[in-house]
């Protein structure tokens, strides 16, 4: 990756008047900002459809898009909608934040009836999408079942046959659902096209786009139900030990994720098929792919199956390079970013470096005033990727109100920090100077805001995800301002 730099800022969080961003206008808009920026990358999180707790790192599948980022004025413009009729559904009434509450309740409505009208006409086309993407079939199919026994885990399902795809079951199934079926085909078709089209105007302007890969997909997902074959199940398909990280400083029982573990075993059989389908999956969507939790393929913690808690977990060995190697030597013209934050051991180090690809540097972790930090600048080499901070941080400013007055005495002096410039420009600015390759930020701290600008809080189950750029608030006069930064510092 050249030096270069990027803003993070996920699709869910672009305004519109339709309660959630979406691959329209504001899309388009967000593109020519960066552009008049000077930056290289657009930075994503994970685009599939989200369950319970919104979280995009809980999809129900790794491949499909999420139904609630297709625009609303695109398909009124195809004629598939009423554009009155939209204005007059409650899609939630601050327009700072996100109601998922009130997007669960109406956008599905409002995308059947762009079903009922869109599909008879766009059947041959859809047709062809379903050949090209062979996740399709099993995914609508889980959608379809899972809105027939009111949106369960297949877990939970009722029909043991179906919940484990017993060939007769799964015919009959997508006999007596076909229309459901259809249904979810179709809003994985109209995501597609629009995502295609908005990814070649982000190209035509020189921008690449990184999009993050949870190393693990949800429990309550297609890809589980349709390959258990690949994960750690025991009798009737269910797990015998889930994904977290240990406790730690912050958190003293630890993280319980909750997510299926591989069975490392099988994919290597397999040849890291299962990887490579997914890999390739994700190219139809990124340029760059950041692979979430790194440190997980060294060795991984996990945790039995029904705990609380993730107190009582073990630490199993990962693929590591058997997995690593595969990747990087089979996709060429992608770039990996590897997200190597937590708890790194000496295995781990040396995996990072034995992969070649780029580590992450946080400049919120770098100013403890006890000891030192590897995320100082001047520790950093070229190989790395230099943000403020992530989705699951503070905001800088929100960083510099809560951290020990020690430490932020230490950013101030270390950076040069001063009340003509701003506190978050400042640290912007030691980013942007550092000799890493890739340096990005979240737009919240290019707009210095504090706690309202947070988009994740770790560990909590509510209140994340939310955060939406108000309209006008990405201005010209902005983008020209990060401009004369990007090129005072070499990025441009």
């Amino acid at each position: 990756m050249d030096r270069s730099s990027g803003i993070l800022l996920h699709i869910s969080s672009l305004p519109s008047p339709y309660g959630i961003g979406t691959l329209g206008k504001a899309a388009y808009e967000f593109a020519d900002f960066l552009h008049a920026a000077g930056q290289k990358y657009w930075q994503l999180l994970p685009l599939g459809p989200t369950s319970y707790g919104d979280s995009p790192y809980q999809s129900f599948s790794t491949f499909a898009g999420n139904p609630y980022f297709i625009d609303l004025d695109l398909l009124a413009e195809d004629g598939l909608l009423d554009r009155e009729e939209l204005a007059a559904i409650n899609w939630g009434t601050e327009p700072r934040y996100v109601d998922y509450g009130k997007i669960y309740e109406s956008r599905f409505a409002v995308l059947r009836k762009a079903f009922e009208k869109g599909y008879p006409r766009d059947r041959e086309a859809v047709d062809t999408f379903r050949k090209e993407n062979r996740w399709l079939p099993n995914y609508a199919l889980y959608m379809a079942v899972k809105r027939r026994f009111d949106m369960k885990c297949w877990l939970d399902w009722p029909d043991e046959a179906i919940r484990l795809r017993k060939p007769e079951a799964v015919a009959r199934y997508a006999r007596e659902l076909q229309e459901d079926v259809d249904f979810f085909s179709y809003l994985q078709f109209l995501f597609y096209k629009q995502w295609i089209a908005l990814r070649e105007y982000i190209h035509s302007l020189g921008i690449r786009i990184i999009g993050d890969l949870p190393i693990y997909v949800a429990m309550d997902s297609a890809d589980l139900w349709a390959e258990p074959e690949f994960f750690q199940l025991g009798e009737d398909h269910v797990p015998t030990e889930v994904s977290g990280v240990p406790p730690d400083y912050f958190t003293a029982d630890g993280q319980l994720w909750g997510n299926p573990l591989y069975d490392y075993d099988a994919m290597k059989k397999d040849g890291f098929g299962w990887w490579i389908r997914r890999v390739e999956g994700a190219t139809r969507l990124f340029d760059v792919i950041r692979i979430d939790h790194f440190r997980g393929l060294e060795s991984y913690w996990a945790v039995p199956y029904g705990d609380k808690t993730a107190r009582n977990g073990r630490w199993k060995k990962g693929p590591g390079m058997d997995l690593v190697g595969v990747l990087t030597s089979w996709f060429h013209g992608i770039d990996f970013i590897a997200e190597d934050l937590g708890f790194l051991t000496p295995e781990v180090h040396k995996l990072l470096a034995d992969s070649g690809l780029p580590g992450m540097k946080v400049l919120e972790f770098a100013f403890d005033s006890r000891e030192p930090s590897s995320y100082l600048p001047h520790t950093y080499e070229r190989n790395c990727v230099c943000y403020v901070g992530t989705h699951d941080n503070e905001t800088v400013m929100q960083w510099r109100s809560k951290a020990d007055p020690a430490d932020i005495t230490y950013a101030r002096k270390y950076l040069g920090l001063n009340a003509e410039e701003g506190f978050h420009w400042g640290v912007i600015r030691g980013g942007m100077s550092s000799v890493a390759d890739t340096f990005v930020t979240q737009m919240q701290d290019y707009l210095g805001l504090g706690a309202e600008g947070r988009m994740n809080f770790p560990g909590s189950a509510a209140g994340n995800w939310q955060w939406r750029l108000l309209p006008g608030e990405a201005p010209m006069s902005l983008a020209k301002k990060i401009r004369q930064y990007t090129r005072l510092y070499g990025r441009l």
